[in-house]
């Protein structure tokens, strides 16, 4: 899973709402009949909710924990995504839309007075708490990115009764700070301010950024943190008081199915309409597509590679699996996102020295056949990607950014040996080493060969097709990589971890939440929250610097990112969702965020 300045109070307030909506559907309200039925729903394989505090390194931040767990229980200050909407939805936020003075230096946020289920008012307090804890330990938080976020734009905040206000160091734009920084906040109750055994904690209370508040919130959040690695407190007493979304958690395991039942405190515009969810736990896509079969799930997914009939246009949906077809309807959509496996540059990592090289780069992109891998793999449910903006960006955002390296094998090995390299027993390996025009490049040497490693997630044969399509076509020009898989938390943990691979792929890409404008600086800066590939680059920075606090669209940051390859971009799939033909829905199936809403779903 960042922007600012005037242009872009213009298209984020304005135009950008549209820009990032592909089509905003209006949400009914149920009537006031009793909730009946059950929505069981399919969590990804390997990917099963595995983190409950809504303040979370990397290793943990993902969309099974956040967008299909905590946030059906804890309401973010805004919500973002209703419908086929990336936009945010003041409707169905525990926040009023904030108000700007002082020359956008100071915001003023009204709550609406929403309830915990533990009966404490979600007010400005609550928001102070988050801040708190941000302000005492930002680096904890994945959404953190030094200089470019808050805490560090905030000169000072404080919060009385249900209105908080934020005085920035600068003047910012409200639409970078409203889509990437007040978007992550998420309010907390009085009675997770504990260190345990019933202690005060004092973060909730504290002033902020007073010495004696940081250390209460670093032990505050010490406590929260170790308790939510412990699955068998999430439906504890202390976590459920904490709700304030349409959802309570009643039952949880270790392999990370839940359940869930209707929040009746839930202060929100839509009630639950179902009696109760329950969120299935798989360790490969064929377990799931064999549940589905049975007719046990209410909604699930299908891996692309049991499609016999592609689909129309990526976006749209085909011929259904003929298993399925009488029970289910197959849905698709367009995902704010982008597909990509983060390349090692850090100096430790034992081939910094090559993937540092832009023409290695460019040959390692010029040997992923995106066309053949979306025709013949995703069976036309993927997305081409060039660049780190997600498929159908509109022109508000970003002008056109072409495709920089087309499905070349003869260029891109000819890149390789014009750059003092040949084949030696199958594999690429340095003859001219040097910093020469045509030499291997800084820190290369004499028998350098390009041997890689790659992991990526476990669990899907569409993944494994792909991967051994593209792991086949690297090996014809010399690139030779050998692969490990692993379960998609235990490659999020490993793509954070440091440890030593060349490409890691957990086979999800970025959704842009909470960070919801596309810009870069999560990714490709150095103090980027998710720069778990060491990337850094003086006019990147710049570049993302003029998108974030300056007047530029995305269009030359999009065009130097699509240039340079601070990562491999890979075919971005569009989800294949299977949805009960009597199940329906007020705001449709498919969030380009993931998001999970079953409140708006009924029989």
């Amino acid at each position: 899973m960042q922007f600012g300045r005037k242009l872009r109070l213009a298209i984020t307030i304005g135009a950008a709402a549209s820009a990032l909506s592909m089509g905003l559907i209006a949400p009914t309200v149920s009537g006031a009949s009793a909730p009946s039925g059950t929505i069981t729903y399919a969590e990804g394989a390997g990917a099963n909710p595995n983190y409950i505090f809504p303040y979370m390194g990397c290793k943990y931040f993902s969309v099974s924990n956040i967008n299909q767990f905590q946030e059906l229980m804890y309401r973010p200050l805004y919500w973002f995504g209703l419908g086929n909407s990336a936009a945010v939805s003041y409707k169905v936020s525990p926040a009023k839309a904030p108000v700007f003075s002082n020359a956008n230096k100071t915001v003023k946020i009204q709550m609406k007075a929403w309830k915990f289920a533990s009966g404490q008012v979600v007010n400005a307090q609550s928001v102070m708490f988050y801040l708190n804890m941000l302000k005492a330990d930002p680096t904890a938080y994945c959404g953190y990115n030094g200089s470019f976020t808050i805490p560090d734009l905030i000169k000072s905040a404080s919060g009385h009764g249900n209105t908080v206000v934020i005085n920035f160091t600068k003047s910012i734009n409200p639409g970078y700070l409203i889509y990437n920084n007040l978007s992550f906040l998420t309010p907390m109750p009085n009675t997770w301010d504990t260190t345990g055994n019933g202690v005060h904690g004092k973060c909730a209370t504290g002033a902020y950024g007073a010495p004696s508040t940081n250390v209460a919130c670093k032990n505050v959040e010490a406590y929260l943190a170790s308790q939510s690695k412990i699955s068998s407190t999430y439906t504890g007493k202390m976590w459920q008081s904490g709700v304030d979304g349409p959802w309570r958690l009643t039952s949880f395991d270790n392999l990370g199915n839940a359940t869930f039942r209707p929040n009746n405190k839930y202060s929100g515009p839509q009630k639950a309409q179902v009696q109760q969810v329950k969120l299935v736990a798989y360790t490969t896509a064929q377990a799931e597509e064999n549940d589905l079969q049975a007719g046990k799930l209410t909604m699930g997914y299908v891996d692309t590679s049991i499609l016999t009939s592609p689909a129309p246009k990526p976006g749209s949906a085909g011929p259904n699996w003929g298993q399925l077809s009488t029970r289910y309807n197959l849905v698709s959509g367009v995902p704010w996102s982008f597909n990509y496996a983060p390349i090692n540059f850090a100096p430790t990592s034992a081939k910094a020295a090559v993937v540092s090289q832009l023409y290695f780069r460019q040959a390692l992109q010029m040997g992923v056949d995106q066309a053949g891998i979306i025709k013949n793999v995703f069976k036309n449910y993927a997305y081409p990607q060039y660049s780190p903006l997600p498929p159908n960006t509109s022109a508000a955002i970003s002008g056109p950014v072409p495709e920089q390296y087309p499905f070349d094998l003869n260029k891109a090995k000819g890149l390789l040996t014009s750059h003092g390299w040949t084949m030696q027993n199958g594999v690429m390996t340095c003859t001219s080493p040097g910093t020469g025009a045509s030499q291997c490049g800084a820190g290369i040497t004499q028998g350098y060969t390009l041997n890689f490693k790659l992991v990526y997630a476990s669990g899907s044969p569409s993944l494994d097709q792909e991967w051994a399509a593209i792991i086949a076509d690297w090996a014809t020009i010399g690139i030779v990589f050998t692969h490990t898989t692993e379960t998609f938390n235990q490659v999020i943990g490993d793509c954070n971890s440091g440890s030593d691979f060349q490409l890691c792929m957990w086979g999800g890409g970025w959704i842009y939440a909470p960070d919801y404008y596309p810009s870069g600086e999560t990714f490709f800066i150095p103090q980027g929250g998710f720069n778990i590939g060491a990337y850094s680059d003086s006019q990147m920075t710049s570049l993302v610097t003029a998108t974030d606090f300056g007047t530029a669209k995305l269009t030359a940051y999009e065009l130097y990112a699509a240039q340079q390859l601070p990562v491999l971009y890979l075919p971005n799939p569009a989800a294949t969702t299977e949805v009960l033909k009597t199940l329906h829905s007020s705001v449709g199936w498919q969030s380009p965020l993931q998001n999970l809403m079953p409140e708006y779903m009924h029989y």
